[in-house]
């Protein structure tokens, strides 16, 4: 919904530092190589690639930060807090910059046509894969400009994180890909391996101080494109062999829906488009909107109501969307919110769960009216109205 395409466009934008000579770029061509025999994409021109010092590459995210509109970072901040998903004390700038600085191995800059490696980056298997991945990236958008595909429609849309998922997704798959066939088998990706990649239990390390001290939503925020991608584009490679790979691109899967659940993807299922709660135009301002999805849903419910069932729950979401407004004079927050379900059951399944989220996000909820559709009171940012309506559930929350 939100940070994910923050943290990309930190990344597609950052400049260079001074080159360091390293052994590791004598394989670039032969990767290529097999990257595109395994894709049946021609290779159109050579990547540029250097390495770049830690320490630098963390001066240039701070000096990216201080550049960006910083009202959309507080616009963006804010609606994380009023959903939930991040404490009412969190520094989002300040976090975005120590996260990216902790997590990041390499990238490739799809405005420069170039790609980096970092320096801190282990020696040996572990700069190879990561040359890999980012090689993917760089055959794939020579033949489908990956800065027109990422930069389609709102990057709070659904469909963002979706496209993100399709980039991140197949560039590891991949990485494996061509790690199997250099080592003699198919260039594919074995399902024990798929299993093992995407087996996150030991991801909060103590190399990892930054990443596992994260709010869930972060974490998987920034997990959900390597891990579900990857499984997104294993399936429909089994489904559709070589075409997958640019079909994908030529038909962008719709929601996160799709990425998770690949089969209404290739299907073609749409997702709904609802409409979230207005509020009057002469006494609020729209400060962010975008639309609210199955992965969204998911973290969602798995942070305040249990895993297990979060995750059944939010499997049938329909659509989604969110508007944060605020108020003129006094300058507070109001965050109108709407689902949609796949059945009257399910949404009504949803309306008993978010009470829960509203519980188990404010410190202090009241409920002052309650009846079998319709939920009424305060909560930490004011008041709230929670309402159910056939296959609908609304909300509105922060009003005085």
């Amino acid at each position: 919904m939100l940070v994910r395409l923050v943290l990309l466009a930190l990344l597609a934008t950052l400049a260079p530092a001074q080159q360091k000579s390293s052994s590791l770029f004598q394989e670039v061509d032969e990767m290529t190589s097999a990257l595109s025999e395994i894709t049946g994409w021609p290779v159109k021109r050579k990547v540029p690639a250097k390495i770049i010092t830690k320490e630098e590459f963390r001066r240039q995210v701070e000096s990216r930060m201080k550049g960006s509109n910083k009202k959309e970072m507080r616009a963006e901040e804010t609606t994380l807090k009023m959903f939930g998903f991040i404490p009412q004390d969190f520094d989002l700038a300040k976090d975005t910059v120590d996260l990216v600085s902790e997590q990041a191995a390499a990238f490739y800059d799809y405005s420069k046509k170039r790609l980096f490696v970092l320096d801190s980056t282990s020696e040996g298997s572990e700069q190879r894969v990561a040359l890999v991945h980012e090689l993917a990236h760089a055959l794939a958008d020579q033949q489908h400009p990956l800065g027109k595909y990422l930069n389609k429609g709102s990057p709070d849309d659904d469909a963002s994180t979706a496209r993100e998922a399709v980039m991140e997704g197949q560039a590891t798959w991949l990485t494996w890909a061509y790690v199997s066939k250099r080592n003699g088998g198919k260039a594919e990706v074995a399902p024990d391996m798929i299993a093992k990649l995407t087996d996150n239990s030991g991801a909060e390390s103590p190399d990892f101080p930054v990443f596992s001290k994260e709010p869930l939503y972060l974490r998987e925020s920034l997990v959900f494109p390597y891990d579900e991608g990857m499984k997104f584009q294993d399936a429909v490679y089994h489904k559709l062999g070589r075409k997958s790979f640019d079909e994908i691109f030529n038909r962008a899967p719709r929601s996160t829906q799709q990425i998770l659940h690949p089969e209404t993807y290739l299907e073609d299922e749409k997702p709904q488009d609802p409409e979230p709660p207005a509020l009057d135009k002469k006494t609020f301002r729209v400060i962010n909107d975008g639309s609210v999805g199955e992965f969204d849903h998911s973290m969602l419910l798995r942070q305040f109501v249990g895993d297990k069932e979060g995750r059944a729950a939010a499997s049938h979401w329909r659509g989604g969307a969110f508007r944060l407004y605020e108020n003129k004079r006094q300058k507070y927050p109001v965050l109108t919110y709407i689902s949609e379900w796949s059945s009257p059951e399910a949404a009504r399944h949803f309306f008993t769960l978010y009470q829960r989220v509203l519980k188990g996000k404010w410190k202090e909820m009241k409920v002052s009216e309650r009846t079998g559709d319709h939920v009424y009171g305060t909560g930490d940012s004011g008041k709230f109205e929670l309402k159910l309506s056939g296959t609908t559930v609304t909300s509105t929350e922060g009003l005085r």
